[in-house]
């Protein structure tokens, strides 16, 4: 469960055990504050991202998921990441440069931030994007690309389109629901 920015690690828990009740869950605060808001990683303005920031963030992650695994005792190959905003863009890089590190994502209002050197292979991977029709937060082309890169990578990419903004809306929650629901592990 990774929180957009602002919010913090108790944000997608009711979200997360609706969507997968019999799920155990993980959610970890971002460590960057911007002007007291928490984040995944830094950016310089609105749609300028710290792309070394980011990539040491994303290690920083791994390490948990890590961590996580040997002291709950479970498979970090079974670990499914569910993120909004900043979160789900922090997801969607770790799949980009550890092609094996998370078994899908559920990624709400996601954009193309890093373009890895080589391609992952991201086959048996399942990923859910849910776009906002008109979310003026994010590049629709940037979610594109990304939902694009994930398919060129082998992916199995689900889409659905919000017909609001950045907000999250019933649909979404329905829509990753139904797509939780059909996961084999």
């Amino acid at each position: 469960m990774l929180h957009g920015t602002g919010g913090n690690e108790t944000d997608l828990i009711e979200f997360g055990r609706a969507i997968a009740p019999r799920s155990n869950l993980l959610s970890p605060r971002g460590n960057v504050l911007e002007n007291g808001m928490p984040r995944f990683f830094r950016r310089f303005a609105h749609g300028v991202f710290d792309l070394e920031d980011l990539k040491f963030r994303v290690e920083e992650l791994l390490d948990f998921i890590k961590a996580s695994a040997k002291k709950y005792d479970f498979d970090p190959e079974n670990v499914i990441a569910m993120g909004y905003s900043n979160g789900a863009n922090i997801a969607a890089t770790l799949l980009l440069l550890h092609q094996r590190s998370l078994a899908g994502a559920i990624l709400f209002r996601p954009m193309m931030i890093l373009v890895p050197k080589k391609i992952p292979d991201l086959s048996g991977c399942k990923i859910l994007v849910c776009a906002g029709e008109h979310d003026s937060m994010i590049d629709p082309a940037k979610t594109s690309e990304l939902i694009s890169f994930f398919q060129t990578a082998h992916a199995k990419v689900s889409v659905h389109h919000h017909p609001g903004g950045h907000e999250l809306g019933r649909d979404d929650f329905e829509s990753a629901q139904k797509w939780f629901s059909q996961w084999r592990l």
